[in-house]
């Protein structure tokens, strides 16, 4: 099995602009997310974007850039792009704001594709750490059923806590994705549970394709916000 681990980025994030190029430890985001990925040392690694400044960061770091075009509404429709002339069979899409993603979890998004020859696409997920965090729309989860297939996510808290307790799964932005369905996605129509929670994942439950979500301890922290990006040096520093 072919493994290629692409790298979406764009510099008009609504949140915060210009993310990849911020300075994280004295050089570009992007430039730690590049070294995860060449770190988990399972394929050749691609960024895809649509900005000069960007393809140049990731050239610097030794990797593939990949201009597509501006209009994009994914990451996910940007790498079907970039990725479509590729020599591969699943195709890793590491989110360009983890500067902290773990390779651990990178190869470990892998695994289910090894098992199922038919899987369109897989991701993963941790245990909720805190309640504040079950109740924050920022922090996406995730439910899955008894084949571990996700049958949905969310920035609401669920499922209801009614009892007080959660079983809760909080879904970690990594998705990895058979060549063939990815470049079948952008072709998918969007759904009104997509766009109302913004997740672009729900696309593929909507039109009834099964997403494996492996669980395990994975930490990773991703970047929305100024205040993200302090906390992501604070770690980086102990």
């Amino acid at each position: 099995m072919k493994i290629a681990i692409g790298i979406p980025a764009r510099m008009d994030s609504t949140r915060f602009p210009g993310k990849p190029l911020a300075l994280l430890a004295g050089k570009p985001m992007l430039s730690h997310v590049i070294e995860k990925a060449l770190a988990a040392d399972v394929g050749a690694v691609f960024v895809a974007t649509d900005d000069e400044r960007i393809a140049e960061v990731a050239r610097q770091a030794g990797v593939t850039a990949c201009m597509t075009r501006s209009d994009h509404p994914s990451g996910s429709d940007r790498l079907a792009e970039a990725l479509a002339d590729s020599d591969c069979d699943v195709v890793i899409n590491v989110q360009g704001d983890e500067p902290l993603i773990d390779p651990a979890a990178i190869r470990a998004v892998i695994k289910p594709f090894q098992s199922d020859a038919y899987l369109p696409m897989a991701t993963l997920a941790h245990p909720i750490r805190s309640a504040s965090d079950l109740h924050d729309a920022n922090v996406v989860k995730v439910v899955c059923n008894a084949k571990g297939r996700a049958m949905y996510f969310s920035r609401a808290a669920i499922p209801y806590p009614r009892t007080g307790q959660s079983i809760a799964l909080q879904h970690v932005g990594l998705y990895a994705y058979r060549k063939e369905f990815l470049l079948l996605y952008p072709s998918l129509e969007p759904c009104e549970s997509e766009q109302t929670e913004q997740l672009e994942q729900l696309r593929v439950l909507h039109h009834n394709y099964a997403i494996a979500v492996s669980v395990g301890d994975f930490h990773c922290i991703g970047v929305d916000t100024p205040a993200d990006l302090a906390r992501a040096e604070e770690m980086l520093a102990t």
